[in-house]
């Protein structure tokens, strides 16, 4: 009940004289003791001390004399009447404890009558027994009465006198500090703001742009507006390892958009594949932060610093990785920062750390990298961290405990492939367009093209290509990377009518000869970046050996080659690297196969940065050389000394098969029957290591027959990432498991393959009991809707619009919880005013704070007793709005302050709470909870927390 009713049912007037009687008499003339101190509250009440004129019976007389009248009202009673006689003692016990407060009256009335009576409830010993109604009942007439006390306190005749004076020393004092802290904070001067400015314009010029492969022929520029080309591509939590839980959690189980993972974790590392668009999303998430009034949908990020740290830049001659000052000119930026800047700026939790390519640098020096890190997030808190990675060059859990999530960037789903498709073409211009759909039909009906469309680079090439080649293309990976060289190497200026700018003219097999030895010395140092001066003297020490380059001044050749070839590009000055990873790989594994290093590529069989090298070496492999390379990779498997290595260099030969031109039938059935050994997999990493190998395993996954729960799971996981259509029948064969965890996995599967089918022959058929339905797509509402399924749990996440919500409507009506992330919409407007619902979790990318009518809505579900949400959302709750019935809340502070005041009074009923988040600069006061008296158990993750005193019957976890 609200204070404001009860003073309905009570009238100032015939109350008043009651709650006086709580106090000692302000004697006229009386002078405050002490020569004008501050008064104690225990020597004001009158039930304490020398002055004591009531007793404790007396008192218990007053507080039933109170519940009587607010309860004798019109209306319906506000608290059951075989409560009274509980409801009076505990009242009374309240009450008496005003007598028992740390504090004087001036405190008294800082605090305010609502502050007041939580110290009130906090000091007197808990109700014991009492219905949620008597408990609110109790809190307001609480509440009521602590406002007429304070309002005695300040007509006392010395206390305005008093407070006077007080107010002129905490004026003073207030000052004081003031003072400090300027003088102690770092202040964002003039000088600061003007260099950010400038800085920020050189970000968005420098990677506002971005180069779409291809489109490079005839008079197209090569490089295009990132806002035209960029393409938002989804990421993956990995499934859990055991012993953790496998079923998805609701937080991070499901795909969400790459660009906005750091709306949700405030550290993200970030795998993907070569070509898969990491260091595109670097450009993107930096130009979002450095250009004001972008995409709504990035607001995250304003007032964000970025610092772009491309590793392989960093680390090119084995430097110490940079502290913050040497941040912009480590990584090649020009322009000089005011002294101690980057520093005002991490301290302040300003920053947007974007380190890319941990893979890129050798694997001996991964280590030191993580020092690194970790010494700059022990330094620095509140900023952002992302840090791309290969997927396999680092291991699960490599930064785990540094609290960073771990997300996979997805191959690109057939939608995405048709968005980049017809954004490549009108990038390209009117000629590009008759071209477009023919492209778009062959990636439906051509299985050999689709297999490839797999990344953005991959999906660039295939555009250029059709498009160069009217309208066909060559089969295969190195088909394909060969021609795409074939463009750049000798087409590209000629097309474009350039001549010989450097007098220099060199067909397309001697400059891919000179090219090669950079991509082997680079790969055999494990490097992606070397000096100008050393690939000079490279090029330059292979050129005699090169018939038809031999007669021209090797300066020259080299200057050719890194100018007009388009495969070498200087990233700075003094730096030379290949303009993307793939090419490096291809052309070093050329160059392996063509010297016959085979044992070189056997004793990196295991290493991440040479699984591409292997398998394209492979491709380049005569029938017999390929033979021998199958052979000894089998040899360096069974001295392997371990399983993961094992499996490493099994998946690398069995993925290494679709690249051969000619493998013998007996060799081919050794490599698939020794990766069928360690078949099915003992937990995720294995998994995916096995997806990797792509279709052809699916022919050794066994099940579900024989299979117990745990590795049913581990074989369904493996399926669900392997990109083919041809694994829906396979995993079909699971959709009747009755496990939860392989249900659980099936359904986090559904956004990897075609919505219609999948939902016919998997969703249609899983058992709904415990099972959370995550929907992502209006095209997957729709087939629930369709399928007449009644899910008692949804989770729907940002890709669903207001239509798909709307189509949900009977399930969300039906359903007993509820996750709702919705990217841009009213958060309970979809959900039906009559339903279900005991659980909900709110958790918006763009924390907009709910209107007051939403929160007496969700207060108006009286069934709901689970509330999973954001500190920013609570913080906007109303003063009048209480949820009584939630009994269990999770709240994530996103490093935003924790609203422990707002817990308190908005959840009198609260049993078990959970905060996440925590800022990490300061200790936390708990003693605001103390007012629940029906909590228990208190989890503070990451917290360092002081007032535990106050809570004596919680168990406080942090």
């Amino acid at each position: 009940m609200d204070p404001a009713l009860i003073g309905t049912r009570l009238a100032s007037a015939a109350i008043g004289p009651l709650l006086k009687r709580l106090l000692v008499q302000d004697r006229p003339g009386a002078g405050l003791p002490g020569g004008g101190r501050r008064v104690r509250l225990a020597r004001l009440v009158s039930f304490r001390g020398e002055q004591r004129t009531l007793t404790d019976k007396d008192v218990r007389t007053l507080a039933a004399t109170l519940v009587e009248r607010a309860g004798a009202g019109p209306g319906e009673p506000p608290f059951p009447a075989d409560e009274t006689e509980a409801l009076t003692d505990t009242l009374a016990a309240t009450l008496l404890a005003l007598g028992d407060l740390d504090m004087d009256d001036v405190q008294a009335v800082h605090l305010g009558h609502t502050a007041l009576a939580e110290r009130l409830r906090a000091a007197a010993p808990p109700p014991d027994g009492l219905s949620t109604d008597s408990v609110l009942f109790l809190a307001s007439l609480t509440e009521w009465a602590c406002l007429h006390i304070l309002e005695f306190f300040t007509q006392r005749s010395t206390f305005v006198a008093r407070t006077l004076v007080e107010q002129t020393r905490g004026q003073a004092e207030l000052t004081a500090k003031v003072d400090e802290v300027i003088r102690r904070t770092p202040r964002r001067d003039a000088r600061d703001a003007e260099f950010e400015r400038r800085y920020l314009d050189h970000l968005a010029k420098k990677h506002g742009r971005l180069t779409i492969y291809g489109i490079d022929l005839h008079h197209s520029p090569d490089r295009w507006p990132l806002d035209t080309a960029y393409l938002s591509l989804e990421a993956t939590a990995p499934t859990a390892t055991a012993p953790w839980p496998k079923i998805p959690d609701l937080l991070i189980a499901g795909p969400l958009r790459a660009d906005l993972a750091l709306a949700r974790h405030d550290k993200v590392l970030l795998r993907g594949m070569a070509g898969s668009g990491k260091t595109t999303l670097v450009q993107w998430l930096t130009v979002s932060a450095a250009i004001e009034n972008r995409d709504e949908s990035m607001a995250y990020l304003r007032d964000r610093i970025p610092f772009v740290l491309p590793l392989r830049a960093l680390t090119r001659h084995g430097e110490r990785l940079p502290a913050p000052d040497r941040f912009l000119s480590a990584a090649g930026c020009p322009l000089t920062p005011p002294d101690g800047w980057a520093d005002r700026v991490l301290a302040a939790g300003r920053g947007l750390i974007l380190v890319d390519g941990i893979d890129e640098i050798p694997e001996a020096e991964r280590d030191r990298a993580r020092r690194w890190l970790r010494d700059l997030l022990d330094s620095y808190d509140g900023n952002r961290w992302l840090v791309t990675s290969r997927p396999t060059a680092v291991r699960d859990d490599w930064l785990t405990p540094d609290g960073f999530a771990e997300l996979t960037l997805s191959p690109m789903s057939r939608a995405e492939v048709t968005t980049f498709v017809q954004r490549w073409h009108r990038a390209a211009g009117p000629e590009a367009q008759p071209y477009e759909q023919p492209l778009l039909d062959a990636l439906r009906t051509a299985e050999h093209v689709a297999q490839l469309a797999t990344n953005p680079l991959m999906c660039g090439l295939i555009c250029a290509l059709h498009r160069d080649r009217r309208g066909f293309l060559p089969r295969g990976r190195k088909a394909l990377y060969e021609a795409a060289l074939s463009v750049l190497l000798t087409r590209r200026d000629r097309e474009r009518d350039m001549g010989t700018p450097y007098g220099i003219e060199l067909g397309e097999a001697p400059q891919i000869q000179l090219i090669q030895r950079l991509a082997y010395w680079l790969t055999l140092n494990g490097r992606t970046q070397l000096d100008r001066s050393h690939a000079e003297s490279i090029v330059r020490s292979a050129v005699p050996a090169i018939t038809e380059a031999a007669s021209y001044d090797p300066g020259a050749v080299f200057t050719h080659l890194l100018h007009r070839s388009g495969v070498l590009r200087e990233p700075t000055a003094d730096t030379v690297d290949f303009v993307h990873r793939t090419f490096q790989d291809h052309l070093a594994a050329k160059a392996l196969v063509d010297d016959w290093h085979i044992g070189v590529l056997v004793d990196h069989a295991a290493d991440d940065q040479w699984e591409d090298v292997i398998r394209m070496a492979v491709g380049h492999a005569r029938p017999r050389e390929c033979a021998e390379i199958f052979e000894e990779l089998l040899r360096a498997a069974d001295a392997a000394e371990n399983r993961r290595t094992q499996l490493r260099v099994l998946v690398v030969a069995a993925t290494a098969l679709a690249e051969a031109t000619e493998v013998s039938p007996e060799i081919r059935q050794r490599i698939l029957a020794r990766t069928a050994a360690v078949i099915p997999p003992r937990d995720p990493g294995e998994a995916r290591e096995l997806a990797s190998a792509g279709r052809a395993v699916l022919d050794l996954l066994p099940g579900p027959e024989g299979l117990d729960d745990e590795e049913a799971w581990g074989v369904v996981v493996t399926a669900t990432h392997i990109r083919s259509e041809a694994a829906v029948p396979f995993l079909a064969r699971f959709a009747d498991h009755p496990d939860l965890e392989v249900r659980s996995q099936l359904m986090w599967g559904w956004s990897r393959f075609e919505t219609a089918p999948y939902a016919r022959e998997i969703i249609a058929r899983l058992d709904g009991r415990r099972l959370h339905y995550t929907v992502q797509s209006d095209e997957q509402a729709d087939e629930i809707a369709r399928l007449g399924l009644s899910p008692q749990h949804l989770d729907i996440r940002p890709g669903v619009s207001e239509r798909g919500l709307a189509t949900l409507s009977p399930q969300l009506a039906t359903a007993v919880s509820l996750h709702l992330e919705p990217a841009a919409l009213s958060s309970l407007a979809a959900v039906p005013t009559e339903n279900k619902l005991r659980s909900l979790s709110l958790s918006l990318h763009q924390p907009l704070p709910l209107v007051e009518d939403e929160w007496r809505t969700l207060a108006s579900w009286e069934q709901l007793d689970s509330l999973n949400t954001t500190a920013r959302l609570l913080s906007n709750c109303p003063d009048t709005v209480r949820l009584p019935g939630v009994k269990v809340l999770d709240v994530r502070c996103a490093r935003a302050a924790p609203p422990l005041a707002q817990i308190g009074r908005i959840f009198p009923g609260l049993e078990r709470l959970t905060v996440t988040g925590f800022p990490r600069s300061r200790p936390h006061d708990v003693s605001p909870l103390a007012p629940l008296q029906r909590l228990s158990v208190a989890i503070l993750l990451g917290a360092e927390v002081t007032g535990e005193e106050h809570l004596p019957t919680v168990e406080i976890i942090t």
